[in-house]
């Protein structure tokens, strides 16, 4: 990884993260061809890349995989935790270490780099991520444009005032754009090799779960039918009567991005009165953080 204030791309790079402060981390591209402006985060999971770069909490972040090898086992369509083909948001990007090779897995469909393309997110490769992560554990997450020109050639005072132009996730509200727009009743159990994803039973003796989603990963829903629930899902925004015309035994708040005091304008209130009514509530990641603000905690 070159950490370097320099314009100049080093000889081969075809990409580059711009931090906000003037650093500019070159490399070679792999995906969409563009830039896009975002959070840069890390991820320290040795599996799953299809399932982070899909989740919606990761909304407006450029993910950094500490994992080396990202992409080498392709992509398909299971693997993905959000309905990303239709517009719903994940990461914008992510930075990897190694370059991207050859897909080596019999569930393989798509070539990683390919599906990058589909998907419109962009690709940094050939980064000394460990590195990168620490400087993120030791000074926080900054904000950056990450960029793919296949050229070499970058306009990078343009691309480093669109990263410090940039307001960052403090006040932003990003639950609105990729929550669901409208009642669900979830129909996904857990994956098995060979038949896929089960069906969830309508048993209506199982107790029913009202999850109200803030840019929730499918798997936990999928988690909460296999943990024996009957699942009804509800756009993050809805009122305390839609809520509570389900008739739920609890009421479950969802992972999501963004600022959890922006998203807690709407959604505090609603959580406090079914915290008033006694509802059991749990939550995880921003549901939690929200939760901890209706009880009158800060984050």
């Amino acid at each position: 990884m070159a950490f370097s204030a320099s314009s100049h791309a080093p000889k081969g790079a075809t990409a580059v993260l711009v931090l906000a402060d003037g650093t500019c981390i070159w490399g070679k591209g792999f995906g969409a061809i563009g830039s896009a402006v975002g959070e840069v985060c890390f991820n320290t999971a040795m599996t799953g890349y299809q399932e982070v770069l899909t989740d919606p909490s990761y909304a407006a972040q450029i993910v950094t995989f500490t994992f080396p090898h990202i992409g080498n086992v392709g992509t398909n369509g299971e693997d993905v935790e959000s309905a990303a083909a239709n517009g719903v948001e994940g990461a914008v990007g992510c930075i990897v270490r190694e370059d991207i090779t050859r897909p080596s897995s019999f569930r393989s469909e798509r070539d990683f780099t390919d599906w990058m393309v589909s998907l419109g997110k962009i690709g940094l490769s050939g980064v000394d991520t460990r590195a990168l992560t620490r400087r993120i554990r030791m000074a926080g997450a900054p904000n950056a444009v990450i960029a793919h020109e296949p050229s070499g050639r970058f306009d990078i005072p343009a691309l480093l005032k669109r990263a410090q132009d940039w307001p960052g996730l403090e006040g932003m509200d990003l639950a609105r754009r990729v929550t669901r727009s409208a009642q669900q009743s979830w129909e996904g159990g857990a994956w098995h090799l060979g038949p896929g994803y089960a069906r969830a039973p309508r048993d209506p003796a199982r107790p029913h779960v009202v999850a109200l989603d803030y840019g929730a990963k499918d798997n936990i829903f999928r988690n909460l039918v296999a943990a024996g629930a009957r699942v009804t899902v509800l756009p993050g925004g809805s009122s305390l009567d839609e809520v509570l015309a389900q008739a739920p035994d609890g009421v479950f708040l969802s992972n999501g991005p963004g600022d959890p005091a922006a998203t807690g304008e709407y959604a505090v209130p609603v959580i406090a009165a079914l915290l008033e009514r006694d509802v059991p509530l749990f939550g995880i990641c921003l549901g939690h953080q929200m939760l901890a603000l209706a009880a009158g905690g800060k984050t």
